[in-house]
C-alpha cells in the first residue's frame, strides 16, 4: 500500500463537498436533491463508479462546474467518491439534504479552503483516508478576533444562526 495526496483543483471562490456514496444512482439522486433544495442552484457533480466499467459519472446545472468536477474526480479515482462544486451557495445551505440522500455514506469535507485528499493506493484501487482542509492554526483568538468573527457573521446575514438560502458575499 502506498499513501498519496491529491490537491483538489478549484478557483478560490468555489465551495466543495467531498464525500463517498455507494451506488451508481448517486448522481441522479444528488442532482434531484440539490435542485429541489435551492432553486436556481449552480453546481457540478462527479462520482467515481467503482465496479463494472468504473467510469466517472457526472451531472449538474453549470457546464464549467461539471467539467471541473469530472476532471477532479478522474484524477482522484477513489472508489465511490463524489466531488460536488457549488457556486453562489454555501455548503451549509444544502449539507443536510446531501447527507440525507440514501446512497451517501460519508462527507469528508465541505469547504471553500484549499483541500488536499489523503489517499491509500493498493493493487485493487484507491480509497480516501482523510482530507487536509485549509491551513494550520496560527494561535488562539483574542477579544478583538471574537468581535471580528461576530461582525463577519452579521455581514453574512447570520443573526439568528442560519445561513439558509443566503448568497455568499462578494469578496474584494
Amino acid at each position: 500500500m502506498e499513501f498519496k495526496t491529491f490537491k483538489i483543483e478549484k478557483p478560490d471562490e468555489l465551495n466543495l463537498i467531498l464525500g463517498q456514496a455507494h451506488f451508481i444512482k448517486t448522481v441522479e439522486d444528488l442532482h434531484e436533491t440539490l435542485v429541489s433544495a435551492v432553486p436556481g442552484i449552480r453546481f457540478g457533480l462527479a462520482f467515481c463508479e467503482s465496479s463494472g466499467p468504473c467510469l466517472v459519472r457526472a451531472s449538474g446545472t453549470d457546464p464549467s462546474l461539471i467539467e471541473l468536477a469530472k476532471k477532479n474526480a478522474l484524477a482522484l479515482s477513489a472508489g465511490h467518491a463524489f466531488v460536488l462544486f457549488l457556486e453562489g451557495v454555501y455548503p451549509i445551505n444544502i449539507l443536510n439534504a446531501v447527507k440525507s440522500v440514501q446512497e451517501v455514506c460519508t462527507i469528508f469535507c465541505a469547504s471553500a479552503n484549499p483541500v488536499e485528499v489523503v489517499l491509500a493506493e493498493t493493487d485493487q484501487g484507491r480509497g480516501i483516508m482523510g482530507v487536509v482542509d485549509g491551513f494550520r492554526s496560527k494561535g488562539i483568538e483574542t477579544e478583538k478576533d471574537v468581535a471580528s468573527r461576530k461582525e463577519l457573521l452579521r455581514r453574512f446575514g447570520d443573526k439568528a444562526g442560519s445561513f439558509r438560502n443566503r448568497q455568499p458575499p462578494a469578496f474584494a
